[in-house]
C-alpha cells in the first residue's frame, strides 16, 4: 500500500516553487525471499527519483495525459522505487524546463544527478541501474504491438470514413490479438515486461479518445486483446498513474479538431 506525501514549497524557493511535488512510498512488502525482501527494504529507504511530468488540464495538482509518462511510471512502480512527482503546467513552460531539457518536454527523471529525457531512454537507464524484479522484454518481442498507437492516432484524426484508417487500427489490434492468443495472456508470455508497460497507456488512451470522439471500441470478436486491456488497466500501479477520464479527452482535441 502506498502512502502519499505531497508539498509545496513556498514562492521564494526557486524553480521548484512553480510546480507540485508528490512523493510515494511504499508501505510494509509481502514475504518473500530475504535477498529480494532486502533490497527492496533499501530502494524504500533510497533517495526518490525525481520524475518531471505533465500536469491535468482539468485538475489542478493532478497528474496529466501523457501516456510515455505513465510508462515511466509504471515501470518506477514495478520497481518498487520511490520517486517524487513534479507537476508542470506545459502551458506555461517554466523557464528552468528548458535549462534541464531544451525541448520543454517531459517526461524527464533525474538519474545520478543527471536529468534524462525521453521514455525510452529512461526506461532502459532504469532497468540498468535497477535489474530487479527484470521487466525486459526479448528484442524478438519488443516491437509487438508497437503499430497501434500511430494507426489509432491516424483513425482519431481522420474526417473521411472510407480513407482506411479504422481498418488500418483493426488489422493492428487484429494482429495483436492472434498473437495473444499463442504466446499471451502478456506479450512475454505470462509475465509482464517493458513492452506492456509501454503498451497499456496507449490503447488506455486509445479506448478513452475514440470512445468520446468517435463512439467507437475495439470489437468483442478481439477477445484477447480486450482481456489483455482489462488485465492492464486493473494493475495496482496502472490505476496510481493513470489520467483522469477528461484529461485524456481534452488532451487529444487539438488533434481531432486540428
Amino acid at each position: 500500500m502506498a502512502v502519499l506525501l505531497r508539498s509545496t514549497t513556498s514562492a521564494t524557493a526557486g524553480p521548484s516553487s512553480t510546480l507540485l511535488a508528490t512523493t510515494f512510498r511504499r508501505g510494509r512488502l509481502p514475504p518473500r525471499a530475504a535477498p529480494r525482501r532486502r533490497a527492496f527494504a533499501a530502494r524504500a529507504e533510497a533517495q526518490p527519483l525525481e520524475v518531471c511530468a505533465k500536469e491535468s488540464l482539468t485538475v489542478p495538482g493532478r497528474l496529466g495525459d501523457c501516456p510515455f509518462t505513465q510508462r515511466v511510471l509504471l515501470t518506477i512502480e514495478e520497481k518498487h522505487l520511490p520517486y517524487e512527482l513534479k507537476l508542470v503546467d506545459l502551458a506555461n513552460k517554466p523557464e528552468w524546463l528548458f535549462k534541464i531539457n531544451p525541448e520543454g518536454k517531459v517526461p524527464i527523471v533525474k538519474l545520478d544527478d543527471k536529468w534524462v529525457a525521453d521514455s525510452d531512454v529512461i526506461t532502459h537507464a532504469i532497468e540498468e541501474k535497477c535489474p530487479e524484479p527484470p521487466l525486459v522484454t526479448p528484442p524478438d518481442k519488443a516491437s509487438v504491438g508497437s503499430k497501434i498507437f500511430s494507426t489509432f492516432i491516424g483513425f482519431l484524426k481522420s474526417k473521411d470514413p472510407s480513407d482506411g484508417t479504422e481498418q488500418a487500427l483493426l488489422n493492428e489490434l487484429s494482429s495483436f490479438d492472434s498473437y495473444l492468443k499463442d504466446n499471451g495472456p502478456y506479450i512475454n508470455g505470462a509475465t509482464i515486461s517493458a513492452a506492456d508497460l509501454s503498451l497499456g497507456p496507449k490503447l488506455y488512451h486509445m479506448e478513452i479518445a475514440l470512445g468520446h470522439y468517435k463512439n467507437w471500441s475495439v470489437p468483442d470478436s478481439l477477445s484477447h486483446v480486450k482481456t489483455y486491456m482489462k488485465s492492464i488497466f486493473s494493475m495496482d500501479s496502472f490505476v496510481k498513474t493513470r489520467a483522469l477520464t477528461e484529461d485524456v479527452i481534452a488532451g487529444w482535441r487539438p488533434k481531432v479538431m486540428g
